[in-house]
C-alpha cells in the first residue's frame, strides 16, 4: 500500500505537465539558419521544374527522370529532378541553409525526416486537377495540399511539439505551378477550347487563389510563388513550331506572360486578404528570358537546343524528355535547356541567385526571399 503512495504522486506530476504542456502556446524553437533567417523549413508545390523525385514512387507516370543523362551532375545521380544537377529548390534551400527537402512520396519520409520541410511536387500536375490526365498517374496542386494536410501536419505536429498553425509561420512555402496548365491542356485543345484565354487564365487564378487560401488556414504565412517560364523559347516548342533564329514563339509567350501579370496582381490582393501573411512573386519568365536576349552576360553561348538528347515524335516521345541512356552535351553550364522544357542548373544557379537577393522589383516583387525570410 505504502508503495502505491509513493506512485501516485509522480503520476499525478506527469499528467499535471503534459496537460500544462496540450494548453500551452508553441513551444518548439526554430532552428535559425546560419543565413541568420527564421525559416525553419520549406514546403515545395508544383510541378515537374520543382519536383525532387516524388514522380519515381508513381509508378503510373510518364513524366520520370529518374535515369540517365538526368541526374549526370547530381552527387546521387539520377534522382527524378527534371534536369542534370540541382534544381531550384536544392539551391534556394542551401541559400536558407536548409538541409535538403526530403519527398513526400519516398517511403523515409517520416519522423524526424519532415522538421525541415517536404517536397510534395509531381511533375506533369497542374494547378487544375485534369491538366496532369496526359502525363497518367500525378500528383494535382490540390492533391499536393491534401497529402500536406492529412499525412504530414499530423506528424509534423507529433514532431514539434505544437499546434500545425503557430508552426509553419516558421516555413517557407513555395509554389511553381501552372506551366502545364498551359502545355498539358490549353495549348494542347486549342482551338478547340470552351474557353477564351482570358477566362482561362482567370479559372487558372481562382483556383490557385482558394489553394494559397488553403495553404493560409492550415498556418502557412509566408509565401515564394514562381511565374511561368518563357516555354515560348523552349527547344521543344521551337522543334514544333519553327521560327527564324534568335526569335521565341510568341503565340506561346504571350499568353504566358499574360498569366503572369494576373499572378503578379494576386500577390497583393492575397496579402490583402490573409492578414500576417507574406508573398513573393519571382519573375522566372524575365530572368530566363534576359539570358536567352544576352547570352554572353549571363556567360552562356547556347539558348536554343536541349544539352541532352530527346526522345522524338517517331520514337514514341514528345521531344521533350531525355532519351533514357542518350547522349548529353559537355559544356553543361554553357546550355540554358538541359532537355525539352527544363533548364540546366546553371540557370537554375541564376533563379536561385536572383530569387533570394535581387533588388529589382520586376524580378522579385515586392521583396526578395532572403528579405521575406528575415521578416
Amino acid at each position: 500500500m505504502s508503495h502505491q503512495k509513493q506512485k501516485t504522486p509522480i503520476l499525478l506530476i506527469l499528467s499535471f505537465s503534459l496537460f500544462a504542456h496540450l494548453l500551452s502556446p508553441c513551444n518548439c524553437e526554430c532552428k535559425f539558419g546560419a543565413s541568420g533567417t527564421k525559416i525553419q523549413g520549406m514546403m515545395v508545390f508544383g510541378s515537374s521544374l520543382v519536383d525532387n523525385g516524388n514522380n519515381n514512387f508513381i509508378e503510373k507516370t510518364k513524366a520520370k527522370a529518374n535515369y540517365l543523362p538526368y541526374g549526370v551532375d547530381y552527387v546521387r545521380g539520377p534522382s527524378g529532378r527534371f534536369t542534370n544537377g540541382k534544381n531550384v529548390i536544392d539551391l534556394i534551400g542551401e541559400k536558407l541553409k536548409l538541409p535538403q527537402i526530403p519527398t513526400f512520396k519516398d517511403p523515409e519520409t517520416k519522423g524526424s525526416c519532415i522538421v525541415h520541410g517536404v517536397n510534395f511536387a509531381s511533375g506533369g500536375s497542374g494547378i487544375l486537377d485534369e491538366t496532369g490526365a496526359v502525363s497518367g498517374e500525378v500528383m494535382s496542386l490540390n492533391e499536393q495540399i491534401r497529402n500536406l494536410e492529412n499525412v504530414t501536419l499530423p506528424e509534423l505536429e507529433v514532431q514539434l511539439g505544437c499546434n500545425a498553425k503557430e508552426a509553419l509561420g516558421n516555413y517557407l512555402f513555395v509554389v511553381g505551378s501552372g506551366g502545364n496548365d498551359f502545355s498539358l491542356n490549353y495549348f494542347l485543345n486549342f482551338p478547340n477550347n470552351n474557353a477564351t484565354l482570358p477566362d482561362f487564365i482567370s479559372k487558372l487564378i481562382n483556383a490557385l487563389s482558394h489553394q494559397i487560401q488553403r495553404l493560409y488556414d492550415l498556418g502557412a504565412r509566408k509565401f515564394v510563388v514562381m511565374s511561368l517560364y518563357p516555354n515560348g523559347c523552349s527547344p521543344m516548342v521551337r522543334a514544333r513550331i519553327p521560327i527564324p533564329m534568335p526569335d521565341c514563339v510568341q503565340t506561346i509567350n504571350v499568353p504566358l506572360r499574360l498569366y503572369n501579370n494576373n499572378l503578379r496582381s494576386l500577390v497583393d490582393e492575397m496579402t490583402q486578404k490573409m492578414p500576417g501573411s507574406k508573398l513573393v512573386y519571382v519573375n522566372v519568365y524575365k530572368i530566363i528570358r534576359d539570358i536567352i536576349r544576352t547570352p554572353t552576360q549571363h556567360d552562356f553561348n547556347d539558348t536554343r537546343h536541349s544539352c541532352c538528347e530527346l526522345t522524338t515524335i517517331k520514337e514514341g516521345g514528345t521531344e521533350t524528355l531525355c532519351k533514357t541512356g542518350g547522349n548529353v552535351c559537355s559544356m553543361r553550364s554553357k546550355y540554358v535547356w538541359f532537355d525539352g522544357l527544363h533548364p540546366t542548373e546553371a540557370v537554375n544557379v541564376v533563379l536561385a541567385n536572383k530569387a533570394f537577393a535581387s533588388d529589382l522589383q520586376d524580378e522579385v516583387y515586392p521583396t526578395n526571399v532572403k528579405n521575406l525570410a528575415e521578416q
